[in-house]
């Protein structure tokens, strides 16, 4: 996306007088790992940010694991890392709007670059430095301040720009807008399980054409494997998973095979019908599907682990298949933000990603615990969403 540069002056913001002083947003706070709505202060963007009025924000499974404790993250937070919104205002003192306005009906990327440390200088965003400093580890934007705070005005964290809330701050770099066709409420899940896709399949995957994978998890981000894959060339892929609904949804997308690894071994499974992948995604963070992927692999093939483990988890893996075998072993945590997440809304404009097929579930904000409570008990098939209600005055 061309990059105009403005002087702070020249970006129109929306009226302030109707930005709400307050919004409802979903906390985590305490030792229980539940959410509670609360009213808070309405968050003002600073330079090089814009203000989102949310439309819905995805129920992904990362932040399960900070809920449950499983990662840590400061609390009280605000999670909720795959959004789409509308801009309502761009933070004074800004001089590049990367060609977005007030207006703009935008799908915010998890990863969010600062574009100044090293690796966003190389085009890495996925491995940017202060990301993972100050966003992941302390729960603030990169001035090392977040943007939000409890009704007692004291610190409450960002899990990327905390986006289960009816406004979010948003640095300018993780934005993309929305092609014509779209649904906003839809498609916030290109922010993440999109952009996670794109990274493993065509990136760290280096998915081509004819091409054999096996997905080991086929949940919400496994499942976006499947049309991500298939778009890139991807002629046999076999869904890996322990419940029959989601295998059947598997097969709906586009998977080739399924195989129930409650029902059989899974990797004897899924070498009998290829003879071995070229690719198998992990999509679990779990040891024994770790393994068990690296052994789906063809000669010189290729694992890709996207899945986030609870604590400090570990996988065996045997070596001298390993060495013997020229399998490679790859960590994707995600794309690159301001060249991928074009690349996934494009894809999803064309019904190669199709956003609509991926997403079985709407909860409103009031029910994001109960969401997450079922997300945790295997009861979402596919992707949910939480609705704020913007989508409905805007575009209903």
């Amino acid at each position: 996306m061309p990059i105009t540069t403005r002087g702070p002056s020249a970006v129109p913001s929306r009226d302030q007088a109707t930005i709400p002083p307050t919004m409802r947003a979903a906390v985590l706070r305490g030792d229980e790992p539940r959410l509670e709505v609360l009213e808070v202060a309405t968050p003002t963007p600073r330079a090089g940010e814009a203000l989102l009025e949310v439309i819905s924000c995805g129920v992904c499974h990362t932040d399960l694991h900070v809920i449950k404790g499983e990662v840590r993250f400061p609390r009280p937070a605000v999670l909720g890392h795959e959004v789409s919104g509308r801009i309502v205002a761009i933070g004074e003192g800004t001089e590049e709007t990367r060609g977005l306005q007030p207006g703009d009906v935008v799908a915010a990327g998890f990863i969010m670059p600062c574009e100044r440390c090293d690796q966003c200088a190389r085009g890495r965003d996925d491995l940017c430095v202060e990301f993972f400093a100050q966003n992941r580890l302390r729960g603030t934007l990169y001035d090392g301040e977040s943007r939000l705070a409890m009704p007692d005005g004291s610190f409450l964290a960002m899990y990327s720009m905390g986006g289960l809330a009816e406004y979010a701050v948003v640095p300018l770099s993780a934005l993309t807008a929305l092609p014509d066709g779209l649904d906003p409420e839809l498609a916030c899940i290109l922010g993440c399980s999109g952009l996670t896709s794109y990274g493993a399949v065509f990136r760290a995957g280096e998915v081509a054409q004819g091409d054999s994978v096996a997905i080991v998890g086929v949940g919400g981000i496994g499942s976006s494997l499947i049309p991500m894959s298939r778009s890139a060339g991807a002629t046999t892929i076999v869904a890996v998973d322990v419940a029959d609904e989601k295998l059947e949804r598997a097969r709906e997308l586009g998977a080739t095979h399924t195989v129930n690894a409650r029902e059989t071994d899974p990797v004897a499974a899924v070498r009998e019908a290829t003879g071995g992948v070229r690719v198998a995604f992990e999509a679990l963070g779990h040891p024994t599907t770790f393994a068990q992927a690296v052994g789906m692999l063809d000669d010189g093939g290729r694992m890709v682990a996207i899945g986030i483990a609870a604590g400090s988890a570990t996988a065996d893996v045997e070596i001298t298949p390993l060495v013997r075998r020229g399998h490679h072993i790859v960590g994707s945590f995600g794309g690159r933000t301001r060249t991928d997440l074009p690349e996934v809304a494009a894809l999803a404009a064309a019904g190669a990603f199709d956003v609509s097929s991926l997403v079985t579930r709407r909860f409103d904000l009031d029910d994001a615990d109960a969401a997450y409570q079922a997300l945790a008990r295997g009861e979402i098939t596919g992707r949910a969403v939480i609705v704020t209600g913007a989508a409905t005055k805007e575009f209903g």
